[in-house]
């Protein structure tokens, strides 16, 4: 898979199956986007995907794109929603974007999709040029969980809900946050429970401040675990949006290794505590609380 960002560094010759869109998260219903321009690769051209760049806290990094979209697609093309695309009319779009740059032979598009200035371009205008233009049009229904539809909103509802289970159903996948562990206070080390600390990466979003079981890959092993997702307001008032998890079984230092951590379940809300020691007995129960979760 091709990785590059901004339509211009786009150097394809090929008639190619296009999709566009934020694509934040790549939920279920983008994927049958992906699958569809997938099927039309099968036949001859090429792959692509276009994902706008919104410049807003996501469910999604760009690189874990990257990584979901790796050995499925030819082209992924990071596409910053500058002021000249936020400006382009529509049909412009279509004719020096679809036409002459990628060489659209199949666009497929959600039935909401909208672009061009002031959104004035939709499937319906895709559809009247697509004889002009030389390209068909697939406008993919949207995918529901239940009878509601499946959305990047959504997703952040149940994140912030702190409903990890619902997350994943809505993604296909488990959320996850990833990050390079760096040096606290050790006060974990302290109590007697070294943890890990990463940084949200990329803007992206921390479900529900909280604790909750999780598995842990470190050095590419999968360990069970317990985060805390938010901003240790009893130790420290920065106010710094963190994930510190507590790694069972795990022997050695972390410091400047990248984890991924995985959540699995919610057990309690984030907490400030009148004291380090009421703090150390609530996390001795959310240790207890993972050692039955993963049956330790």
């Amino acid at each position: 898979m091709q990785y590059i960002t901004g339509i211009e560094s786009y150097r394809g010759t090929a008639r190619t199956a296009v999709t566009l869109g934020k694509f934040d998260g790549l939920h279920r219903g983008h994927q049958k986007l992906v699958e569809k321009i997938r099927e039309y690769a099968a036949d001859g051209c090429e792959s692509v995907l276009c994902a706008f760049d919104m410049d807003r806290d996501c469910i999604m990094t760009n690189e874990e794109r990257r990584s979901h979209l790796e050995g499925k697609i030819d082209w992924l093309i990071r596409y910053p929603f500058t002021r000249e695309l936020r400006e382009m009319e529509a049909e412009d779009f279509i004719r020096e974007i679809l036409f002459r740059k990628l060489r659209a032979a199949h666009v497929v598009v959600g039935t909401d999709f909208s672009f061009g200035y002031g959104k004035r371009g939709n499937a319906d205008m895709l559809l009247r040029y697509a004889e002009e233009y030389g390209y068909t049009v697939d406008v993919i229904e949207k995918e529901k969980y239940g009878d509601r539809v499946i959305s990047s909103s959504y997703i952040r509802e149940a994140l912030a809900e702190g409903d990890v289970h619902l997350a994943e159903q809505l993604l296909g996948y488990p959320y996850e946050m990833t990050g390079i562990v760096e040096h606290g206070k050790q006060l974990g080390r302290t109590l007697g429970f070294p943890t890990m600390n990463i940084e949200p990466q990329g803007r992206k979003i921390l479900p529900r401040f909280g604790v909750y079981a999780c598995r842990v890959r470190v050095d590419g092993k999968w360990y069970a675990g317990i985060g805390n997702a938010g901003i240790k307001p009893t130790v420290t008032d920065e106010h710094k949006k963190l994930l510190e998890v507590f790694v069972f079984g795990y022997e050695g230092s972390a410091y400047g290794k990248e984890i991924t951590a995985r959540f699995c379940e919610f057990e309690r809300p984030e907490t400030k505590f009148a004291s380090v020691e009421e703090l150390k007995e609530h996390v001795m129960g959310d240790i207890r609380f993972g050692e039955k979760y993963f049956g330790l």
